[in-house]
């Protein structure tokens, strides 16, 4: 069998590493034991991140509703019962961007379903 030289694959599958952990601090971004080991760590807390950030913006919906449904007269839990119990298909994403930049629709919407 021929000898095979890994010289160019190896010093590819390092600066595949190291290119990915640039804007690391120390030696993680430098030295390829740390690097693949920050990686390891870096891609479970994104994975687990993207997970948080649909929380998160889900309760800021509910938040910004919460705060234009009660200036109408209505609380965050009565507005989402009284939508769906007269049919408006309006989800949470929608409701807090109206709240948010046209109020006055938005206060519409809580006459109609007073």
């Amino acid at each position: 069998m021929t000898r095979v030289k890994r010289g160019v694959s190896a010093n590819k599958k390092r600066s595949k590493v190291l290119k990915q952990t640039k804007g690391f601090r120390w030696g993680r971004k430098s030295k390829e034991r740390a690097a693949k080991e920050a990686l390891l760590h870096a891609w479970s807390h994104a994975y687990r991140g993207r997970k948080q950030r649909k929380r998160d913006q889900r309760q800021l919906w509910e938040v910004k509703i919460n705060a234009a449904s009660r200036s109408a007269g209505l609380s965050y839990s009565k507005l989402i019962a009284a939508l769906k119990k007269n049919e408006i298909a309006l989800n949470r994403k929608v409701l807090a961007e109206l709240a948010e930049k046209e109020p006055d629709v938005f206060r519409k919407i809580v006459e109609r379903v007073k």
